[in-house]
C-alpha cells in the first residue's frame, strides 16, 4: 500500500545508479571499465553471476572465414559454445548468455539458460549441471542462427574493407554501441512471425467494421507460439481511463489502455479454456491449453505453450525515460533519475511520477497506475489475475515486442520491467517469480491516426469471439454502435461484473462449492492471499490510490 512516509525498503537488488550504468560524478572515466575474465583474444568480455557476455572489441574481426568454423563444429572438433563465441569474435556480434527459468510444467531440479544475440533472444537450454545447460542453450541458439549466416556473412565481406570504428571514451547506451541491434531485431524472421500474425487478426477484425478502423494505433496483443506456430489469442486497443469515479456494481471499465484491455481479454481467453479443460467432453478436455501441474493441485499451461505481448506503442510511465539519462555533474540530478525510473500513476489523463508535486496537490478521486507499471507487477504476480489464481499457477510472457515506429530505444522498458524489482524472488510466495522477459523492437503493424475523431474509443476481442466490442475509454462503457453488446445497460464484456460471472461457471464445472458461494470479487480476491507477505512501504501521501505497486507484492491488490 501506499503510505504516508517510508522508502524503498526491502530491494536487494540493483541500485538506480547501477541500473543506468552511472558513471562517478568525478575522476576521469576509464575506456574500458570491465576486463575480460578469459584468456582469449575477445576484447570486452565480461562474466557476472549466471550471466556471461561478450562484446565485440575495438580491434577489428579475425580473417577466420565462418564457414570454416561451422564446418568444424559440424565434423564434431569443436563444440556449440565455442562456435558461438567464435562467430561472435569473426561477426561483430553482441552474445549474451543469461541464466533464466525452468517451464512452470517441468519437474525435478534443472539449471536454464539462453543465449542472447545482438538482443534476440533464442530458445531455453536445461541440464543437471549450469554447463550442460549453457552447452544445450548454445545448440538450440545455432539451430535458429545458422540458416541467417549466410545474409550476414554478405553483410560482413561487403563491409570487410571499412576499418572497424574507434573506441569512444563516454561510455554510450546498448542502442548506441550496437547500431545494427535495432536493424538486426526488426528483420530477424523470429520476431517478424508475432507481428505479421497480429497484423493479419487485426486486419480480419477491422475489415468486417471499417467504421472503426482508426482505434488500430493503440494495438495490444497476446500471442501464444507453439512448435505450428502463432496464434493471436488475445486483441485489445484503447488510450483513455474512465471521468468516473469507482463503480459499486462493478460494470465500468476504468483503464481502457491497450495493453489492460488485451490482458483483460487474455483473462476472458483462460476463463473459456477453463471451462473446456473442467467439461464432461473429452474432445474439448484435450484441446484446452491447461493441463494438471505436477508441482501442485493446480493447473499449468501445456509443455510447448509460451506467451508473448505485442504492443504497438512504447507503454506509458518509466518506460520511456529519456534515452541519454545519465549522473554525472552536466547531467541530471539523482532526484530526476528517481523521478524517471520511479513508478507512475494516471491522473485526469497525465502521466505522473509518484515524486511529483502536481500529483501531492491533485484532488482527483481517480487514479491508476501507469502501464509500465502493471506490467512490471504482472511479470512477477502474472498475468492471470486473483480470481485465476484460485485454479493455475502464475502465467508470464516470455518476451515483449514494440512496435512502435518512432522507437529507436528500448532501454527504458529494459530497466522498468526487467531491473526495479531484481531480488525479490525469495520473498514471494510458492509458484512465483521475477520473470524477465525478451524486449526487442519489431516493425507496427498499424500506423498512427491522431486526427481521428474516435479516439476515446477502444476494442477488444479474444479468440472465440464473433465479433469485436467498442468501448468509449471516457464512458467506461460499450457504444451503442459496436458489433457486440452484451445489453441494454452496455456494461463491458471486460468489467468486474462480467469477470465474476466467469469466474462462478468455472467454479462450478470444478465442483469448488467454497468458491461459489462466495459473494463480492473483492472476497474471492483477499481469500487468495493464503500467505502474508509484507509490503514494502512507498513515499506517497494518497491512500486513495486505487491501483498500486510495490516491490513485495500481493495478490489482493486491485488490477
Amino acid at each position: 500500500m501506499f503510505s504516508a512516509s517510508g522508502s524503498f525498503r526491502g530491494f536487494r537488488g540493483a541500485s538506480f545508479a547501477q541500473m543506468l550504468n552511472l558513471p562517478p560524478t568525478s575522476g576521469p572515466r576509464e575506456s574500458n571499465k570491465h576486463k575480460s575474465t578469459f584468456n582469449g583474444p575477445w576484447e570486452g568480455d565480461s562474466v557476472r553471476q549466471g550471466t556471461k557476455s561478450f562484446r565485440p572489441g575495438p580491434f577489428g574481426k579475425s580473417k577466420v572465414s565462418p564457414k570454416v568454423l561451422v564446418e568444424k563444429y559440424k565434423n564434431g572438433e569443436t563444440n556449440a559454445l565455442s562456435l558461438l563465441h567464435q562467430l561472435a569474435h569473426v561477426l561483430l556480434l553482441h552474445l549474451e548468455i543469461k541464466e533464466t527459468v525452468t517451464a512452470g510444467n517441468i519437474t525435478g531440479f534443472y539449471f536454464a539458460f539462453a543465449v542472447v544475440i545482438d538482443g534476440v533472444q533464442h530458445r531455453t537450454g536445461m541440464g543437471v549441471t549450469k554447463k550442460e545447460a549453457r552447452l544445450n542453450a548454445a545448440k538450440l541458439a545455432l539451430e535458429e542462427f545458422l540458416p541467417h549466416l549466410g545474409c550476414l556473412k554478405s553483410d560482413l565481406q561487403r563491409a570487410s574493407d571499412v576499418p572497424p570504428p574507434l573506441p569512444v571514451k563516454e561510455e554510450p547506451s546498448i542502442s548506441d554501441s550496437y547500431p545494427c541491434r535495432a536493424f538486426y531485431e526488426r528483420k530477424s524472421s523470429v520476431n517478424l512471425q508475432i507481428p505479421h500474425a497480429v497484423k493479419d487478426q487485426l486486419s480480419k477484425l477491422i475489415n468486417r467494421h471499417q467504421e472503426f478502423s482508426t482505434c488500430g494505433d493503440t494495438t495490444a496483443a497476446f500471442i501464444i507460439k507453439t512448435s505450428s506456430g502463432c496464434e493471436v489469442v488475445a486483441l485489445g486497443t484503447g488510450n483513455f481511463n474512465s471521468k468516473e469515479c469507482v463503480s459499486s456494481n462493478g460494470r465500468v471499465v476504468h483503464d481502457s489502455h491497450g495493453v489492460v484491455t488485451a490482458r483483460r481479454s487474455l483473462m476472458r481467453y483462460l476463463y473459456r479454456h477453463l471451462l473446456m479443460y473442467f467439461s464432461k467432453n473429452a474432445n474439448l478436455t484435450e484441446k484446452s491449453v491447461f493441463t494438471p501441474s505436477a508441482n501442485s493441485n493446480l493447473l499449468s499451461l501445456k509443455s510447448g505453450i509460451t506467451l508473448h505481448l505485442y504492443v504497438n506503442q512504447l507503454p506509458k510511465g518509466a518506460a520511456q525515460i529519456p534515452t541519454k539519462l545519465r549522473l554525472n555533474p552536466f547531467s541530471i540530478t539523482t532526484l530526476q533519475v528517481n523521478s524517471e525510473i520511479s513508478l507512475h500513476l494516471l491522473v485526469e489523463g497525465k502521466v505522473l511520477s509518484i515524486f511529483s508535486s502536481t500529483f501531492d496537490n491533485s484532488a482527483c478521486e481517480m487514479v491508476s497506475m501507469s502501464t509500465t507499471d502493471k506490467i512490471t507487477q504482472w511479470q512477477v504476480l502474472g498475468y492471470q489475475g486473483a480470481l485465476l489464481s484460485h485454479f493455475i499457477e502464475p502465467v508470464y510472457v516470455q518476451s515483449i515486442l514494440v512496435g512502435d515506429s518512432g522507437c529507436t530505444e528500448i532501454r527504458g522498458m529494459e530497466m522498468s520491467v526487467n531491473q526495479r524489482v531484481e531480488g525479490i524472488t525469495s520473498q514471494l510466495p510458492m509458484f512465483y517469480c521475477m520473470m524477465r522477459p525478451h524486449i526487442s523492437l519489431v516493425p507496427s503493424v498499424v500506423t498512427s491516426n491522431t486526427g481521428s475523431s474516435q479516439l476515446t474509443y477502444g476494442i477488444n476481442w479474444s479468440e472465440g469471439d464473433s465479433s469485436v466490442e467498442v468501448v468509449d475509454g471516457l464512458e467506461g462503457k460499450t457504444i451503442e454502435e459496436s458489433p457486440f453488446k452484451s445489453g441494454p445497460a452496455l456494461a463491458s464484456r471486460l468489467c468486474k461484473a462480467a469477470m465474476l460471472h466467469r469466474f462462478r461457471l468455472v467454479a462450478k464445472e470444478a465442483q469448488r462449492q467454497d468458491l461459489v458461494t462466495t459473494s463480492c470479487y473483492r472476497e474471492l480476491k483477499v481469500t487468495y492471499v493464503h500467505i502474508s507477505v509484507s509490503p514494502t512501504a512507498l513515499p506517497v501521501s494518497k491512500s486513495r490510490v486505487l491501483f498500486f505497486y510495490q516491490p513485495v507484492l500481493c495478490q489482493s491488490s486491485t488490477k
